[in-house]
């Protein structure tokens, strides 16, 4: 039998684990999801259980190099950002890893704005918005301070994406689109790591700082077969659009996060901008690209299942209802009745209902409807810190929300001077990850 050649690309995000097989026209042959329930940090909070998830990656891409219907000839990874990997010198984890959304002592975090010259300084420098312990270098400041014992322990300190490629490759290494995403690690202005980290004694922990395309070979035992060295999974949705356009475009990559990404902004960074959550990442070719994030999953996850309670619907409704022009013009008409819980439509001038009280619907549909139509207004108002001074007229929606109808139409009602498209790159971000180690391939047509 003639095995098919194949890139293998490991997707890890917070909430599903996925393993893609990806044929020589880069066409999915192969893929299995995996959901991993959350271990405990020390503190008892929530922290992705790395030795689960190290032992089921070995036994996934075990089984498929064994099928005997694939040849393996690549491999690489992707995964989500905003958290670092602390090991030993041979690799194994010495810290939990602590979940970006893990309080930060309040105290400890104005003691270190203080000593960089203030909050503001500090993340015009960074172009990190202030995200606590989502400004992922950070998180070595929390531990240097609070956790001096388990601090002595570390060697080695990278992100998730090379964490997983030193897995099968035992290369410890780090790259710019990891380092570059509201880390708090690199200076914007001088193209450098940031000062603090020499002060506190924790820039030797540092890995370094390669090309996103850069290869190594994995472990004999794992088949000594080219490998990348992993990518932020940003970044990685982004490089399959970039290969195939030739006119300026606008991102909008959707999931937990909705990500918008506009790398033809070259506007700088204003302070305005990074209090709503808008920063500058290292783009996989070493250029500063503009986006800005909204927590959007997590927002319509929370709400939706409220209103299931509420309204005794099963789950899964929402994804049954269809975009109804009437409807709309319905609840357009009202004032805001649904208050977020995650987010907070005051940063961006718009009004936030003062209670949140179901009795006001009709039913699910005029919740679902009116929910979604505060939370469309709330992501136009983050997409136009992107989108401003640029002459785009495209975008994309790609990731989870690509497939809301509602949440699709409500935006094209809202914003008739762009084209929208919905992409078909359903597994764009592990796309990404197989081009950079198939880079002479260029993604079809939409």
């Amino acid at each position: 039998m003639i095995k098919t050649p194949v890139t293998a690309i490991f997707d890890i995000g917070k909430t599903n684990k996925k393993f893609f097989l990806f044929d020589q026209d880069l066409e999915v042959v192969f893929q299995t999801y995996h959901r991993l329930e959350p271990g405990k940090d020390e503190d008892g909070f929530q922290s992705e259980p790395l030795d689960e998830l190290k032992s089921w990656m070995i036994d996934t891409f075990n089984k498929a190099r064994q099928s005997g219907e694939f040849e393996i000839e690549r491999i690489n990874f992707t995964s989500y950002g905003a958290t670092i990997v602390n090991t030993d010198e041979k690799g194994n984890p010495v810290t939990p890893l602590y979940d970006y959304l893990k309080p930060f002592p309040e105290e400890l975090l104005n003691r270190f704005y203080e000593e960089q010259g203030g909050k503001m300084n500090f993340c015009t420098t960074t172009s990190s918005p202030p995200l606590a312990m989502l400004n992922s270098g950070l998180q070595l400041y929390f531990i240097k301070n609070e956790k001096p014992e388990l601090f002595k322990k570390i060697k080695h300190t990278f992100h998730l994406p090379q964490y997983l490629s030193s897995i099968f490759t035992g290369k410890f290494v780090s790259d710019f689109t990891s380092i570059g995403c509201h880390t708090g690690l690199w200076d914007f202005q001088k193209q450098e790591y940031h000062k603090w980290l020499k002060e506190n004694d924790v820039l030797d922990l540092l890995l370094p700082v390669m090309a996103s395309s850069s290869i190594f070979k994995t472990l004999p035992e794992f088949g000594g077969i080219p490998s990348g060295i992993g990518v932020h999974d940003s970044s990685s949705a982004l490089l399959p659009y970039l290969k195939r356009e030739n006119e300026p475009f606008i991102l909008l990559s959707t999931g937990t996060w909705a990500i918008s990404i506009n790398p033809f902004n070259k506007t700088p960074l204003t302070e305005s901008e990074l209090l709503k959550d808008c920063l500058q990442f290292i783009g996989i070719t070493g250029d500063p690209i503009k986006i800005s994030r909204l927590f959007i999953g997590e927002e319509h996850k929370y709400q939706v299942d409220k209103m299931y309670e509420f309204f005794k619907k099963p789950q899964g409704t929402y994804k049954k209802l269809k975009f109804e022009e009437d409807r709309f013009n319905k609840v357009k008409s009202k004032p805001e009745r649904v208050r977020f819980h995650y987010l907070k439509p005051e940063a961006y001038g718009l009004t936030q209902a003062e209670k949140m009280d179901f009795t006001d619907f009709e039913d699910f549909e005029d919740a679902y409807y009116s929910f979604l139509h505060q939370l469309t207004d709330l992501q136009i108002a983050a997409l136009k810190l992107v989108w401003a001074d640029s002459s785009v007229s495209r975008m994309f929606i790609d990731g989870g929300f690509n497939a809301n109808e509602i949440f699709v139409e409500m935006l094209r009602e809202k914003l008739p001077q762009l084209e929208i498209l919905t992409s078909d790159f359903a597994l764009g971000t592990a796309l990404g990850a197989a081009l950079l180690v198939q880079p002479d391939f260029k993604p079809p047509a939409i």
